[in-house]
């Protein structure tokens, strides 16, 4: 396992940093850095960007979520099938968010890996500065401050996209709760994770929650105009269904008596 992660994570990303470094920072490692963050979020751009829609159509969703789980609460057989026809008809996968995250932590690891090296960095670097300011190989205060906030600026944005449908049996339920905590948390935990590490890592975590940030918002831009409400050709089925079932009740009770 360690060895196809060097070999295909870890060392593709370094040979791209020194090319970057090399031939388009004009020797500052942390422009090369924020090159190299913006390149891996263009190339990985469908990944993310498909995992975040389908995480903000499911916001989006919520309430209708809540009325089906409402409706079946006793028959969770039912629940499922219809949650699965719901997330089928707007053609999303609740499970994309773990995406993002088995996307981001091999190559967050592979930079940790990179900078936790004084011996790799001096002798492949020349400038391991940010601005002439900034050690990179050291924790840098302002910019664990930025990325937190940014991190914060992100994941604000990343709720703003149900908030036509905040209403208040919308805020109660257990998702919005929980995207409402992670809003505040996810900041705390950046802050604290990136108090510990090489400034490197908090220049590629401005730069990606800055991208993040304005994909964000073409998304919400996109998912406002998505209409959520059933379909009336489905509607259309249901009542047949329903008539068929009374039909066939009626007719039950006719061979009873």
């Amino acid at each position: 396992m360690v060895h196809l992660f060097n070999n295909y994570i870890f060392e593709p990303i370094l040979s791209l940093l020194v090319w970057i470094y090399q031939n388009l920072s004009l020797g500052e490692l942390g422009l090369a850095i924020i090159i190299l963050t913006i390149l891996i979020r263009v190339v990985l751009l469908p990944f993310f960007y498909k995992s975040s829609k389908d995480q903000a159509l499911i916001r989006k969703l919520q309430p209708r979520v809540d009325e089906i789980k409402k409706k079946h609460k006793d028959n969770r057989e039912q629940q499922g099938k219809e949650l699965m026809a719901l997330y089928k008809e707007h053609k999303l996968n609740p499970f994309s968010g773990f995406l993002l995250l088995l996307i981001q932590l091999p190559i967050f690891i592979a930079l940790f890996k990179i900078f936790r090296d004084p011996e790799l960095i001096t002798q492949t670097f020349e400038n391991i500065s940010f601005l002439g300011i900034i050690d990179l190989t050291e924790t840098s205060m302002p910019l664990v401050v930025a990325a937190a906030a940014l991190q914060y600026l992100q994941a604000k944005t990343s709720m703003k996209v149900n908030k036509k449908n905040s209403t208040s049996s919308n805020k109660n339920n257990s998702l919005a709760k929980m995207g409402n905590s992670m809003v505040y948390i996810a900041p705390v935990l950046s802050f604290v994770v990136l108090t510990q590490l090489p400034s490197a890592l908090a220049l590629y975590w401005i730069t990606s929650a800055l991208f993040s940030t304005g994909q964000q918002l073409v998304i919400n831009k996109k998912i406002a105009e998505v209409d959520i409400s059933p379909k009336k050709e489905g509607e259309k089925e249901k009542a047949e269904k329903n008539q068929a079932d009374e039909k066939a009740d009626k007719q039950e009770s006719k061979k009873n008596s």
